[in-house]
């Protein structure tokens, strides 16, 4: 299958920086592809080289097949960018907004409305409220549409669920899934490792750096490691008991959890339900977990 985006041995640096360090890789034409990282890892920077936005000190891209920077005009007719932070007419309205991103790219809301029916139906109600007033799930919602209204060939989106409320991000998720059904190529950043599961491929970043590529599945497959969850109402103080055991290799909180990764395939449930019964007097239930995403980032980092 051919590639949407092709990066060889990319870096980039702002002065003493490191943003971008040797980075590879590469997204199907027709793919969900996620970036995972948390921030500082370097994932806006290269979406932003990628859109034609920042010039990378070495290395090679190619997005739909032209250069970022010496076909840089020809490359935006054929993205649709949709930025970290909101970046649309606050005084405009919802349809004037998407109206203008319309015109730039010479096209009409009419001619592409088939595109954008599934996202911009939700918000259109309110057409003539000011982009400023809209709430925060709408105001994702109009700035897919205006990165949508043109018909692109690849989509490519910073951190668009960040700031906002859970079923809002769930929504946008499963708007991303049609819009991909249409043929868009989608590459799309986050820090929320539990929506790498939702992407047909991702990369893990950290660093500046690209640590791990794949599906979910083939990432969470190359974890050799015994991991254990305990679910306790009183994860503070077993999360802090479990830390000073020796045959623990990680302790770390997911929520009203606990994942613990043991150092050896010697470790038991019981051995570590023992251990707690001696130190403390709280209820706890243990079972043997399968890694997830987060868990084989934080092995990364530990490792």
């Amino acid at each position: 299958m051919n590639n949407s985006i092709e990066i060889y041995n990319l870096s980039k640096s702002f002065k003493k920086v490191q943003a971008l360090d040797n980075l590879s890789m590469s997204v199907e034409s027709g793919g969900f592809y996620g970036l995972i990282g948390p921030d500082g890892a370097g994932k806006t920077t290269l979406l932003r080289i990628l859109t034609s936005l920042l010039i990378h000190d070495t290395g090679k891209v190619l997005v739909g097949g032209l250069d970022p920077v010496k076909q840089y005009k020809k490359l935006r007719l054929k993205l649709g960018y949709m930025p970290g932070r909101f970046s649309l007419y606050q005084y405009l309205s919802v349809e004037e907004n998407l109206r203008f991103f319309a015109r730039v790219f010479g096209t009409t809301i009419k001619e592409n409305y088939h595109l954008i029916a599934p996202v911009y139906s939700q918000i259109e109600p309110f057409k003539d409220r000011r982009a400023g007033k809209l709430s925060g799930g709408m105001k994702q919602k109009l700035a897919l549409s205006c990165a949508l209204v043109h018909k692109p060939e690849i989509l490519i989106l910073d951190e668009p669920t960040t700031g906002v409320d859970a079923v809002s991000r769930r929504e946008f998720w499963d708007m991303l899934k049609g819009i991909r059904e249409k043929g868009i190529t989608i590459l799309v950043s986050t820090p929320y490792m539990e929506e790498a599961i939702l992407c047909d491929k991702i990369s893990l970043m950290f660093d500046c750096k690209v640590i791990d590529s794949g599906t979910p599945d083939e990432i969470t497959n190359k974890f050799n490691k015994r991991i254990f969850n305990i679910k306790t109402p009183n994860v503070r103080l077993v999360l802090k008991l479990v830390r000073e055991m020796p045959e623990l290799l990680s302790a770390n909180s997911f929520g009203q959890s606990l994942h613990v990764v043991a150092k050896s395939d010697d470790l038991t449930m019981d051995k570590i339900g023992n251990y707690i019964k001696s130190k403390c007097d709280t209820n706890f239930e243990i079972e043997v977990y399968k890694a997830g995403i987060e868990d084989c980032f934080i092995d990364y980092i530990i490792s």
